[in-house]
């Protein structure tokens, strides 16, 4: 009997897993603003200011690697939605961060009032952290929320987070007699928010008045780009949270007032960001 002559097994070579890249954006004219300075970083000189690292992970590096969920946000990545106008039109519900991210690169952050809340139980002493955050592009987008965490740096991440699901267009005009036509930074016409006890009524201003409005509301109507505003306000306005909250409903219940094509013309009225 002739013998089998002994197979040579081959060295196998063990399959590196392969790593799932992130669909890249759609090469069309009509890219989010936000996503387009992702993938495309402008040149920074070594002599320019650094930009103050915030807390979390940076909102640009986490464009880049986004994998969207919602049909919001397969719209934004494919091009499809561009801008915030566009976004807010559509009645779909903002679920992602990254949305607010690539749509509006340029938000402004501010901490509002960071509060610290002791509780004692079984265990021993417990501390939570209640922290309010705004944020606003100053040009007609602001959003405000409030969050709560045990640690400080984590809270106040996901506040920002929180409040850039808040964002709201903000309506301007030219709403004060003493105004010459043209347009303004002021609101159109009087509108009151509420918040618990404290109620804040915003007044249209002539150019160049100021912000006549406590410092909790002077930060959230900066943060919108009202500029000249007077205002009025009621009930226990040294509460930090309820009088910030109270200006920024005032801003809600303003777009929620029906205005006529007539008088947003009179009233010199724009929604959003001026674009000229």
């Amino acid at each position: 009997m002739s013998e089998e002559a002994p197979v040579e097994e081959e060295d196998t070579v063990p399959e590196m897993p392969v790593e799932v890249q992130p669909p890249a954006p759609a090469k069309t004219e009509n890219m989010a603003p936000g996503i387009a300075l992702a993938f495309n970083p402008p040149e920074v000189s070594e002599d320019a200011p650094r930009r103050r690292r915030g807390v979390g992970v940076d909102p640009m590096e986490a464009l880049r690697s986004w994998q969207p969920l919602t049909r919001l946000g397969r719209a934004v990545i494919s091009g499809e939605i561009f801008t915030m106008e566009q976004a807010l039109r559509s009645g779909t519900p903002i679920s992602e961060v990254q949305v607010v991210n690539a749509l509006l690169p340029n938000l402004e952050e501010e901490i509002i009032k960071v509060n610290m809340v002791q509780r004692m139980t079984d265990s021993g002493r417990r501390v939570r952290f209640n922290v309010m955050a705004c944020v606003g592009n100053r040009d007609g987008y602001v959003g405000l929320a409030i969050a709560k965490g045990k640690e400080v740096a984590g809270t106040i991440s996901k506040a920002i987070d929180a409040a850039k699901l808040n964002v709201i267009s903000v309506q301007r005009g030219n709403g004060s007699w003493e105004s010459s036509a043209g347009p303004g930074t002021s609101v159109p016409f009087k509108v009151t928010g509420r918040a618990g006890s404290t109620r804040v009524t915003l007044m249209p201003a002539p150019a160049g008045k100021g912000l006549g409005v406590g410092g909790t509301g002077k930060k959230v109507l900066e943060l919108a780009g009202v500029t000249d505003v007077l205002s009025r306000s009621k009930g226990q306005t040294r509460t930090t949270i309820n009088y910030a909250l109270a200006t920024y409903n005032a801003l809600i219940e303003m777009n929620k007032t029906k205005v006529s094509a007539d008088q947003r013309q009179r009233l010199f009225m724009v929604q959003g960001r001026l674009l000229e």
